[in-house]
């Protein structure tokens, strides 16, 4: 006849538990975008009497970082993100913002749909 095999404390699992998570890491958030890591790029935006301010240029940021983008227009229009398939309606005088994972490298122009302007090219490396 074998002896009982001993019992270890619920603590020990918990340990196992958290180890693994922390050596594997998670790999996305809840709602299926992958995680963040880093700052968080924001860029703002305004269009008013078909000018965009500050002019438009490249803006670099690093895969995985998160960009936030406000956008204000005086007229109703859409901002749209090539690439992320990512936008945001705009009513005049209302700031809109949408947010995103950068997690694909590339050149990616950030425009609006209505007016037919280029905002800024986000370059993601």
């Amino acid at each position: 006849m074998m002896p009982p095999h001993p019992r270890r404390p619920r603590s020990a699992y918990a340990a196992v538990a958290l180890l693994a998570l922390l050596l594997i890491g998670p790999t996305a958030c809840g709602d299926g975008e992958p995680a963040a890591t880093g700052t968080v790029e924001t860029v703002t935006v305004t269009v008013a009497g078909g000018t965009v301010s500050p002019a438009p240029s490249r803006i670099e940021v690093t895969r995985g970082q998160t960009v936030r983008i406000t956008a204000t227009s005086d007229v109703a229009d859409m901002v749209h993100v090539h690439g992320y398939d990512r936008s945001v309606t705009l009513q005049p005088g209302v700031a809109g913002t949408v947010e995103f994972v950068a997690d694909r490298d590339g050149l990616f122009e950030v425009e609006t749909h209505g007016q037919d302007l280029q905002l800024f090219q986000l370059v993601v490396r």
